[in-house]
């Protein structure tokens, strides 16, 4: 333990409770995003984050308040699969505007239910956001062992969507409403569940949803 200097030593008992301490603050300011959550290491030293990047959000919470992103936002950027995203071109869909990051386990988690969502339902179209630094070959190489199948575009975080705050944790999710209005924002992990009730009902409370996909067969037609 390191001492100031002419301060006498901290008797071993207190220096044990105050490591204690300290490791217990570092884990809550860690929160869900920690890259080891799953015990694996970070999938690529490039997808670290810089230290400006979105701080961690709570596992499993949602939040009710009022949307910080415009009424109606404009997302026009392009993925990694040589497309363009046009938020505009989906009026009439309900959108799952996902902010994530390869180095976010939650993140990692929440994606194949983000994919059967999306594949399971005609109505809705899914665009993930990864908010971090990382060159998109070596997202595209990230994405062979994590396949999903809607979009995947990389948010410069020097300059990053002008019509969505700077993401409070991840991941972070906006529900678009198809006259593309913020219908609803989730901070952290979101399931099917939620995601269903809050468009079945946006003016009513998301509350917590059980976790894991539905079992909805079916596949979304070709764009």
């Amino acid at each position: 333990m390191t001492h100031f200097p002419f301060r006498a030593p901290v008797p071993k008992r207190a220096s044990r409770l105050a490591a204690a301490l300290s490791a217990a603050a570092l884990a809550a300011s860690l929160g869900a995003c920690s890259g080891a959550s799953d015990g694996a290491p970070p999938p690529a030293p490039s997808a670290a984050a810089k230290p400006a990047d979105a701080p961690a959000a709570p596992p499993a919470a949602t939040t009710d308040a009022a949307p910080a992103a415009t009424d109606r936002p404009a997302l026009k950027i392009a993925t990694v699969d040589g497309k363009t995203f046009d938020l505009a071109a989906r009026r009439g869909h309900w959108v799952v505007v996902n902010f994530w990051a390869t180095w976010c386990g939650p993140c990692l988690k929440e994606m194949p239910d983000l994919d059967a969502f999306d594949a399971a339902r005609d109505d809705v179209e899914v665009v993930g956001l990864a908010y971090e630094e990382i060159e998109p070959q070596a997202m595209r190489e990230f994405l062979v062992k994590h396949p999903v199948h809607y979009p995947i575009a990389i948010v410069d975080t020097y300059d990053p969507p002008a019509d969505f705050p700077t993401p409070r944790g991840l991941p972070m999710t906006y529900l678009i409403a198809p006259d593309g209005r913020v219908a609803r924002e989730f901070l952290g992990p979101v399931t099917p569940d939620a995601l269903t009730a809050a468009i079945a009902d946006p003016a009513a409370d998301a509350g917590a949803a059980d976790t894991g996909a539905g079992d909805k067969a079916g596949a979304k037609t070709g764009e």
